[in-house]
């Protein structure tokens, strides 16, 4: 069975590191990775993952608009929301725009393993 192609947007190349190795952690080793809204748009439609975690606050399109732009793009598309404490009305308007899922920052590893293993 192929490895599912999982995309990585946030603009803190920091936390895409994060969730590269938690993600490697429970076996999953096939990228994409975009800084910022309009790169995580244009590479969804190029690459166009199983699966894409996608910070709410990013600069070009925010997390949301690229959100709407994703399911426009492909209704059924898989898309974890990541978001810091606090934003938990952002995360609540994803989940009516259609994310799968969300997870909130700071996580562990296992939270984040265990979502995306539920959505894939």
């Amino acid at each position: 069975m192929e490895k599912p192609l999982i995309m990585i947007a946030d603009d803190a190349m920091f936390m895409r590191r994060v969730i590269k190795r938690a993600l490697t952690q429970g076996g999953y080793d096939n990228f994409v990775e975009a800084g910022d809204g309009v790169e995580a748009v244009e590479k969804y439609k190029e690459a166009q993952p199983d699966l894409m975690l996608l910070d709410i606050t990013m600069p070009g399109r925010s997390g949301l608009e690229v959100l709407n732009d994703i399911l426009a793009f492909k209704r059924n598309a898989k898309v974890i929301m990541c978001s810091a404490v606090g934003q938990e009305q952002v995360i609540a308007e994803a989940i009516r725009c259609g994310a799968s899922d969300f997870i909130i920052k700071p996580f562990k590893d296992e939270e984040i393993l265990k979502i995306v293993k539920a959505c894939l």
